[in-house]
């Protein structure tokens, strides 16, 4: 089990604005009447990310949720980058299209801070079948914001991990290290790439926004010693520690990693993994459930080890996919039978027994790694993905002091803005239309604009 003692609370010290979130909204796709007020009592309007365990999920509440309850749910369901708009918006103006959205514990404490978000503390605590104490501690801390209430109940939670092809390593007599360095991962990568026809050495998201590219890169400039600011908001992203891990993720995905890689986020990595098309991934913990689903593949065929380090003990990210209520939604009842029964034990028995166990939205209960089904199902990412969400450090990720709490973002509202344009830069760079040094220093640049309201 995690030690999850150390599952610190994640808290900003920045001062929200609603202006901060002021975000054009993107194209929408939807899946029954996601585009108007649900303030019939008898439907509630869910806007969520379309990963694949969200996708599963709809496609199982009309019949297991809708037919109990009465409670009609309408989703709309957007790609990662267009749904993090969208939610932003209409949370920040209180608009109240949508009763629950998926946010993560990035935004809960900035929108609990600016009371866009309905408390869940009376919910959970008559709801005793939910089991709160069962959600792992990390989580529940992770979304519980500074003034001590719960925002947010976790679909799924996640840390990240690096995968591998184990056939394709004893093919070409190579050895995974269990904790293995950044520089084993590039050499290994080396060696991997054109180990079959097609094949890269490995994957790793190239695509623009603060959730994609940044969140892996970020993993990345945490153990090799860099950060985004110092204690006293001083911008370090031309730092020479920034430079080295910048440029080193930029030239092993030029040199051994996935063609188009800069339009390459993490739905492209794992369909390369899932086709052979690349050796090695380093992304999300979340996506074993997809590798290892019947049908896969690859299933059997993936081997997975904790994120690579150089400088510290762990660099695997936190992360969760959580549901929260709108607070100017008129349905926060209908809302919260919702919440219960998709981030609940019954749900989670429902997808083992239809959809195979590999594909249970797992990483948030203590009960589900304690479910022999789901043990067996899971035995090759199980215990590494607990290791990693357990290994965590939100507050201290790094080498040195940082003034707002994070691993792979920092945890101020500014941060969707400013990691989106410095993804540009980096994405640009993996590209090949600028060098890492001129995205870093227009990089610096947009960081001491940021910096220099807290400083």
């Amino acid at each position: 089990m995690p030690n999850s003692a150390r599952g610190p609370v994640l808290r900003t010290r920045a001062m929200a604005t609603a202006a901060t979130f002021s975000l054009l909204a993107t194209g929408v796709a939807c899946s029954g009447a996601g585009g108007g007020a649900s303030g019939d009592g008898k439907s509630i309007n869910v806007l969520m990310v379309n990963n694949p365990p969200m996708i599963e999920l709809q496609k199982l509440t009309a019949k297991h949720f809708t037919e109990k309850t009465g409670i009609k749910v309408n989703f709309t369901v957007l790609p990662e980058n267009d749904v993090r708009d969208k939610i932003s918006q209409d949370f920040s103006n209180q608009a109240g299209q949508y009763d629950i959205a998926t946010i993560s514990n990035y935004e809960v404490p900035i929108y609990a801070k600016n009371k866009w978000l309905h408390p869940l503390d009376e919910q959970v605590a008559a709801d005793t079948a939910f089991d709160q104490q069962d959600i792992l501690e990390p989580l529940r801390d992770s979304l519980t914001a500074a003034d001590g209430r719960l925002y947010a109940q976790p679909f799924y939670g996640e840390s990240s991990f690096l995968m591998y092809r184990k056939d394709v390593f004893a093919a070409k007599g190579l050895t995974m290290p269990d904790r293995p360095t950044w520089q084993q991962v590039a050499d290994l990568a080396a060696k991997a790439d054109g180990a079959e026809k097609g094949m890269k050495g490995i994957c790793l998201r190239g695509l623009p926004g603060w959730g994609e590219v940044m969140a892996p890169l970020t993993t990345v400039v945490n153990t090799m010693g860099g950060t985004w600011f110092t204690q006293d908001w001083q911008p370090q992203l031309n730092s020479p520690a920034f430079k080295q891990a910048t440029s080193f993720y930029v030239d092993l995905v030029r040199e051994h990693g996935q063609a188009g890689a800069a339009q390459s986020g993490y739905a492209e990595c794992l369909n390369n993994l899932t086709q052979s098309k690349t050796a090695m991934w380093y992304d999300a913990t979340a996506a074993a459930g997809s590798l290892e689903a019947a049908g896969s593949p690859v299933k059997g065929k993936i081997g997975y080890v904790q994120a690579p380090v150089e400088r510290t003990e762990s660099s695997g990210w936190l992360y969760t996919w959580a549901w929260g209520i709108q607070k100017a939604s008129k349905n926060s009842e209908n809302a919260w039978k919702f919440i219960s029964w998709a981030s609940g034990k019954e749900y989670e028995q429902l997808v083992g027994e239809q959809l195979g166990w590999a594909n249970v939205p797992a990483g948030k209960r203590t009960s589900t790694y304690r479910n022999p089904k789901y043990v067996a199902a899971s035995a090759a990412f199980s215990e590494v993905t607990l290791a990693a969400i357990g290994s965590a450090r939100p507050d201290n990720p790094g080498v040195q002091p940082r003034p707002a709490p994070g691993i792979q973002f920092v945890g101020i509202p500014e941060f969707t803005d400013l990691g989106t344009k410095v993804s540009q830069e980096i994405s640009a760079a993996i590209a090949g239309r600028q060098s890492v040094d001129e995205a870093l220093e227009k990089s610096q640049k947009l960081a001491d604009k940021v910096a220099q309201g807290y400083r």
